[in-house]
C-alpha cells in the first residue's frame, strides 16, 4: 500500500473513532501532499512518488519541531504540546531513523565506497549516502559526521 492511500485510509479511521486532533493533522498531511502534487504538475508529474512524499513529511516534522521550541520559549505549553501531537501523528508514517551507530556505520561506508580523501569529497559522501539510505537516514545529522569523518 502506498503513503497515499495510507492516508485515506488512516482518515477514515480517525473519523469513524472521533478523533478530531488526529483527524486534523491527517487533512493537514493530505492538503501539503495536495499541493506538493500541484508544484510538480510543470515537470510533467501528476503524482509524486512515496520517496517524495517521505521528503515532504520530513519537512513537516521539521517546521513543527521548530515551532514548538518557539513556543517552549514564549510560554505556550498548550501551543507546544499541540506540535507535538502532530509530529507524533506524522511520525507514523515515516520510516524507522537509523540509530547513531547505524548512522555512524553508513557513514564509513560511504567513505570507503567513495574513495573520500578530504573535505573536498563530502559532496560525493552525501550524494552516495542519499542515494543509498535516502529514506531512513536524516541528512542534517549525517552532515556533521561526514565532515568530521573526512576532516578527521
Amino acid at each position: 500500500m502506498s503513503l497515499r492511500e495510507s492516508f485515506t485510509d488512516q482518515m477514515k479511521l480517525s473519523m469513524k473513532a472521533g478523533t478530531p486532533a488526529r483527524t486534523s493533522t491527517l487533512r493537514m498531511i493530505m492538503a501539503k501532499l495536495k499541493d506538493t502534487d500541484i508544484a510538480a504538475r510543470p515537470k510533467g508529474i501528476d503524482k509524486v512518488p512515496d520517496e517524495e512524499i517521505i521528503a515532504m513529511l520530513r519537512g513537516m516534522v521539521k517546521s513543527r519541531r521548530e515551532s514548538m521550541e518557539l513556543y517552549t520559549q514564549g510560554n505556550r505549553p498548550e501551543l507546544a504540546a499541540k506540535e507535538e501531537a502532530e509530529i507524533a501523528v506524522i511520525e507514523g508514517f515515516l520510516p524507522a531513523q537509523m540509530d547513531d551507530a547505524a548512522m555512524q556505520q553508513a557513514v564509513a561506508e560511504a567513505v570507503a565506497e567513495t574513495g573520500a580523501a578530504g573535505i573536498k569529497d563530502m559532496g560525493r559522501v552525501m550524494a552516495a549516502l542519499r542515494a543509498k539510505h535516502a529514506a531512513s537516514l536524516d541528512m542534517a545529522k549525517a552532515g556533521p559526521m561526514v565532515k568530521a569523518r573526512l576532516s578527521a
